[in-house]
């Protein structure tokens, strides 16, 4: 069964792209089958692989405004095993016209009901960073809510408000949402980093995830040159920690699976 992980943050600036990017690459890299959704304006995901959003035939705000099956939608990209549903700036539209729809929130979990996208294994989706509509059709499809967090203080006092969030989506349309803070571009000579760190992991404790991800110029350079930092620099350290990320991401959802009730 397809698992799906939306990847936010209401900051911006914070490896959101990077990490949905990296990690969806990792996860194919070690066999899975996965699709990434850019649900972003600003198709940064998509420039990531090497499309040009204009140049895409269709894309994600044609499913959630248009109806659109995501089956016409899916492109594949230069790494086996990894596709994408491309954006563009019309997605910005949809923060404007979905919320006078009724259940606006469901579109895009009724979308993925499509047979095309429940035969990937994983499917991660890249949010604007924004609280709006189109965020919320994501977390309302998602099993999983991943919110990559810088250790500096204004990103970490960000998470207030994604918390709320996440208590607003399980009480209004998705119960079983859960969610793990990733802790981004940290670097541990920073005496501030150290300290914030410590602080998230006293106060969020099993909700953060054990892997963090550290500077590395190279994860910034791998998306201007489209293809992911595992086949940019495949022994960089940004590279190393996302697949020890996935591995531990793949623990978690298996223990998860293992949990469920049988039919």
């Amino acid at each position: 069964m397809v698992y799906t992980i939306a990847v936010s943050n209401e900051k911006g600036g914070v490896a959101k792209t990077t990490t949905t990017f990296s990690l969806g690459a990792v996860l194919a890299e070690i066999g899975r089958k996965v699709l990434l959704i850019d649900l972003d304006p600003q198709g940064n995901l998509t420039l990531a692989n090497g499309i040009e959003p204009p140049e895409a035939k269709h894309n994600s705000s044609e499913i959630v405004l248009d109806g659109l099956s995501p089956a016409q939608a899916i492109m594949t990209t230069n790494i086996e095993r990894l596709s994408i549903i491309p954006s563009n700036q019309r997605m910005a539209e949809a923060e404007q016209f979905l919320p006078v729809r009724i259940n606006y929130s469901s579109i895009l979990r009724e979308a993925l009901k499509d047979p095309k996208t429940q035969s990937f294994d994983f499917i991660l989706m890249d949010c604007p960073p924004s609280m709006g509509a189109i965020t919320l059709n994501a977390l309302t499809a998602s099993d999983l809510l991943i919110i990559p967090t810088q250790a500096e203080y204004f990103s970490a006092y960000a998470l207030r408000d994604m918390m709320n969030l996440i208590r607003r989506i399980r009480r209004e349309s998705n119960g079983d949402l859960a969610y793990r803070i990733l802790i981004t571009m940290l670097d541990q000579r920073n005496r501030a980093h150290r300290a914030i760190r410590e602080q998230l992991q006293q106060t969020f404790g099993t909700g953060l995830f054990q892997t963090v991800i550290e500077i590395d110029t190279r994860l910034r350079e791998s998306p201007i040159v489209g293809v992911p930092i595992t086949q940019y620099r495949p022994n960089s350290r940004g590279s190393q920690q996302y697949r020890i990320l996935a591995q531990e991401l793949i623990d978690y959802v298996e223990k998860q699976q293992d949990t469920q009730p049988a039919e």
